[in-house]
C-alpha cells in the first residue's frame, strides 16, 4: 500500500489550502469586490491619482442598471471610433483568453466616469451644457470653470440606445469618454465606486460626491 509520510502530506494539505485561498480571494474580487487606486486625472477634483477606492462588485453580479450620477469603472472599448452611437468591443476568444482576461484581468484597461445618461433618454451637448430629455442637467459635482467641450467627431445629439448608458469624467476637459467612443453596454460596467478609504481624512461612501 502506498504510503504518504507526515511531511508529504502537510505540503498537500498547504497547497489545498492555498488554492482554496486563491480561488475564494479571485471569486470576492470578481463578484462581491475589490481595491483599487485612482490613475486617471478625468474625474479631478472629485477623484484624484493616488486615491484609494472599494469598488462594489456585487452592482454586476446582480446585473443592477445604475443610476444617473453613480460613478462606474467599466471595460475600455476597444476602438475610439464609435460605430454610431455605440461603444466598439473586442471579445476575447476562447475560454483561457476570456479567463485570463475577465477574471484575472491581466492587460485589461478599465475607467472610470460618472453615469449622465440612460437607457433611452436624448442627450443634447450645446454651449457647455448637457441637456437630458430637453431640460438641461443641474451638475452641482462639477467645478464651476467646468464646461462640456466636443468636438467634430464627438456625440453631440442622440438617443441612449437600449441596455447602453452614457457616461463622462467630471474634469470634462481632460476626459477621454463617451462623447468620442460611444455609449457603454451596461454589461461592460465593471462595478460602481463604493468607499474612499484613502487618504482617511476623505474616508467615506461614494453615494453623494460633489464639488
Amino acid at each position: 500500500m502506498f504510503h504518504i509520510s507526515n511531511t508529504t502530506k502537510e505540503v498537500l494539505e498547504w497547497i489545498y489550502c492555498i488554492v482554496i485561498a486563491i480561488v475564494l480571494a479571485l471569486l470576492i474580487r470578481y463578484f462581491v469586490g475589490t481595491p483599487t487606486v485612482v490613475q486617471q486625472t478625468s474625474m479631478f477634483p472629485n477623484l484624484q491619482e493616488g486615491q484609494r477606492l472599494i469598488l462594489n462588485r456585487l452592482f454586476r453580479t446582480f446585473h443592477e442598471t445604475p443610476e444617473r450620477g453613480d460613478i462606474i469603472t467599466f471595460e475600455e472599448p476597444s476602438s475610439y471610433n464609435p460605430s454610431g452611437v455605440k461603444a466598439v468591443y473586442k471579445e476575447q476568444e476562447g475560454w483561457f483568453n476570456k479567463f485570463v482576461y475577465y477574471v484575472l484581468e491581466v492587460n485589461k484597461k478599465s475607467l472610470i466616469k460618472r453615469v449622465i445618461a440612460l437607457p433611452g433618454e436624448q442627450v443634447t451637448i450645446r454651449d457647455g451644457k448637457v441637456y437630458i430629455n430637453g431640460e438641461q442637467l443641474k451638475e452641482s459635482y462639477l467645478a464651476d470653470t467646468v464646461v462640456t467641450e466636443v468636438n467634430n467627431e464627438a456625440l453631440t445629439d442622440f438617443t441612449v440606445p437600449e441596455g447602453y448608458i452614457f457616461a463622462m469624467g467630471d474634469n470634462r476637459k481632460y476626459s477621454g469618454d463617451c462623447r468620442i467612443f460611444g455609449c457603454i453596454p451596461i454589461e461592460k460596467i465593471e462595478s460602481k465606486v463604493w468607499i474612499r478609504f484613502w487618504p482617511f481624512n476623505l474616508f467615506g461612501k461614494m453615494d453623494n460626491v460633489e464639488y
